[in-house]
């Protein structure tokens, strides 16, 4: 165990299906991975299909092999709530009891007015709940002539800021969302999000210089156990924002998918030893949420090639966990929301038994409870770990 990696790859937004209480969410029917090849055509991923993507419980968009090569299931998610921090805390073993607040009519005077006060800011714009690339469009011409930064917000708990990088100040915006941070501590909102983006009328984008700001886990979570027992995890993409910087020992930012299966490839080359973290943002961020199921598809295939690179790279030992943290079914045109959904599970790499059938977990906790088995550490509650089964 001392040399072992275990490489998990959250593949954002991928869900396989609604979960039981999808009704409470509004998301009756959701399904993202087959309604995405529904829409845009099979996907050229003969790696993930090989591992068993097809056999994984609720899935019927993809061949089933009969003897996959790797393990898969599905992770059951039993936080109330369908966002990036949920999802991520309660696969590293720390579900939620409450859901965090959400402000589906904006945020009231009594947050926007010390924001405005306390960051010196001439007024903000929007206050709503809007799709980001929609409200940028809509804004930006006013937020360029009056300084004002755009504010708005979405079915989940985040006060996102959008600003443009040379007429705001990309190191303004961060300043201006610790602020933010400080103030909505207090009132439980999950993340603060800085938006930044560029460009002229008709032609702005955003930019990877997103920052996360996010509460704290209220409890103790899979990567902090695995850094007080001396083992080095490594937080690729916004894993460090997630969770505050808290069980991190080192953090790569990245610009998107391919630069986070670049940097992951070459931590498989070069780690001695660990846990390494990875979120693969495109999925979620450029193709769920822009209902771009051809996007979506495409992108599934440039990961599926990746994997295979990143699989040669492999030590005897090493493990791959590939899961997701929601769901974002393209196909839901009347939101631009995450989906409540099912995640999938698979596993695959020298240290992994092909055909394993890891089943519906209970919770999205086996998975850190897992890793925690896997690098050599008592796998603590509320997850129970699949260890045994994928060496069995």
């Amino acid at each position: 165990m001392a040399d072992r990696r275990v490489f998990c790859l959250v593949l954002d937004s991928l869900g396989v299906g609604e979960l039981p209480d999808a009704a409470r969410f509004g998301d009756v029917g959701a399904h993202t991975l087959d309604h995405l090849v529904a829409a845009a055509g099979q996907p050229h991923i003969p790696r993930l299909i090989e591992l068993g993507l097809g056999r994984v419980p609720g899935v019927h968009s993809l061949p089933a092999p009969a003897a996959p090569a790797g393990a898969f299931g599905r992770l059951c998610e039993v936080s109330p709530g369908k966002d990036t921090s949920t999802g991520h805390w309660e696969l590293m073993g720390c579900p939620l009891e409450q859901e965090f607040p959400t402000f589906p009519n904006g945020f009231p005077p009594e947050i926007i007015e010390p924001f405005v006060q306390r960051a010196e800011l001439p007024g903000v714009l929007c206050n709503a709940t809007a799709s980001g690339t929609a409200v940028i469009e809509r804004y930006a011409a006013e937020h360029i002539a009056t300084g004002q930064p755009i504010v708005y917000t979405s079915a989940d708990s985040v006060f996102q800021i959008a600003a443009h990088e040379q007429h705001f100040g990309l190191e303004r915006l961060y300043a201006v969302c610790e602020v933010a941070r400080e103030i909505l501590t207090p009132y439980g909102v999950g993340r603060v999000i800085a938006r930044p983006f560029v460009g002229e009328p008709g032609g702005y984008t955003r930019t990877y210089n997103r920052r996360d700001y996010s509460l704290v886990p209220p409890a103790e979570t899979s990567m902090d156990r695995l850094v007080a027992a001396g083992v080095e995890v490594v937080g690729v993409g916004k894993i460090d924002d997630i969770f505050a910087g808290r069980g991190v020992t080192r953090s790569i930012h990245t610009e998107g998918n391919d630069d986070g299966m670049g940097h992951t490839i070459e931590l498989a080359r070069t780690l001695e030893s660990g846990f390494v973290f990875v979120n693969l943002v495109d999925f979620d961020m450029l193709f769920g949420h822009r209902r771009d199921s051809a996007g979506y598809r495409d992108a599934l295939e440039r990961f599926d090639a990746q994997l295979i690179e990143l699989e040669r790279e492999l030590r005897p030992g090493d493990v791959v966990l590939m899961t997701a943290d929601h769901g974002n079914d393209p196909t839901k045109f009347e939101t631009t929301d995450h989906t409540r959904e099912y995640v999938p599970l698979l596993a695959c790499g020298p240290g992994v038994r092909a055909g394993a059938e890891l089943g519906t977990r209970a919770s999205f906790a086996d998975l850190g409870a897992t890793v925690e088995e896997l690098l050599g550490l008592e796998p603590a509650a509320p997850g129970s770990s699949f260890a045994a089964a994928l060496s069995s």
